[in-house]
């Protein structure tokens, strides 16, 4: 067999390429699956860290009233939405450390990212805009103009069309991002709040916290075409204040978190209607299901404590004590 010159240090070139290559393997793997929750709390202005089995791991002193919270796109890091210090904070999700923040952006309350995973849509309850930031630049790249107090973002997964809810114009903005502008007004009922979409995107779903209602919108045409009415036993209609809202991947399931109503609703998506409403703590505020949808976790804004359902049997097992009024949730548990 011949012999090349050089060829003897190609074996040495191959392991240290499969050690740097097995060790970012291993990062990418740690970062990953920690099996933690992370709640904000933004009365307390702090982050809760619970185990998915509910016990309470840490309390990690955060900004002035943290909100929203969201994972980059490969998940080693979360975003926290700083609304009194108009911040967002950026936390390494293995070590749980403060790494970077974006400044400047004027009252964050929720977001989302692009599928990109280079732009975050926000919305700036005080400044009546919701905003377009590049995460890799931590720069501020476009503006628009929405109704008093937006609140829920939702984007859609082709990337092309962003949602945005104003509570107090009682509309939902469509943004398209190839034209980077607002290109419909949806009017829906009294202060729409958060949104989830149907898995195949044909069906918007917008809670109105101030009607007691869901209305579903039509992405297709952009109109309303449908609203579920939520009455749980006992409430008066004043009283049933929806705000999150989740459906499962199959579509079959939809779950919304009753406010002052002080119950979940689950509701059969494709029926459009309530099947059963599981008593929670008090004003249930925020949503999160474990990756299996096993587990509901619930934020309960006036009784300080997350709630945790077992979607199976459709009951609560355990209410664990947090910081004060818990708003957003998330899961790292894939």
């Amino acid at each position: 067999m011949s012999h090349q010159p050089g060829s003897d240090k190609l074996p040495g070139k191959r392991i240290v390429l499969f050690i740097s290559f097995s060790l970012w393997l291993c990062q990418t793997a740690i970062a990953q699956n920690t099996g933690k929750i992370v709640i904000t709390n933004e009365k307390s202005n702090d982050l809760t860290i619970m185990s998915l089995s509910g016990e309470v791991l840490d309390t990690i002193a955060t900004c002035a009233r943290p909100r929203g919270i969201h994972f980059n796109a490969d998940r080693t890091q979360f975003l926290v939405g700083c609304a009194d210090d108009s911040t967002i904070a950026i936390y390494d999700t293995n070590t749980l450390e403060l790494v970077d923040r974006i400044l400047n952006v004027e009252e964050p309350e929720t977001f989302d990212l692009h599928p990109d995973g280079i732009h975050l849509y926000v919305s700036n309850e005080e400044d009546a805009t919701a905003t377009k930031f590049n995460l890799e630049t931590r720069e501020l790249v476009a503006e628009f103009e929405t109704g008093d107090e937006p609140e829920g973002v939702q984007v859609t997964r082709d990337g092309k069309l962003v949602f945005v809810a104003s509570e107090a114009a009682d509309l939902v903005h469509v943004i398209d991002v190839d034209l980077q502008e607002v290109i419909a007004d949806i009017p829906v009922d009294t202060r729409p709040r958060r949104f989830a979409l149907t898995p195949d995107e044909s069906e918007l779903w917008v809670t109105a916290e101030l009607a007691g209602v869901a209305n579903i919108i039509d992405v297709n045409t952009l109109e309303l075409v449908d609203d579920i009415v939520f009455l749980p036993t006992g409430f008066r209609k004043e009283e049933v204040t929806p705000v999150d809202i989740l459906i499962t991947r199959d579509g079959k399931t939809g779950y919304v978190a009753l406010g002052r109503a002080n119950h979940v609703a689950i509701v059969d998506v494709l029926q459009r209607k309530v099947t059963k409403y599981l008593l929670v703590g008090k004003r249930s505020w925020g949503l999160a299901l474990s990756h299996d949808e096993s587990t509901l976790y619930v934020a309960n804004g006036l009784s300080d404590d997350i709630s945790i359902i077992d979607t199976r049997q459709q009951r609560v097992i355990k209410s664990v004590p947090v910081g004060q009024i818990p708003y957003g949730i998330l899961i790292d548990d894939h």
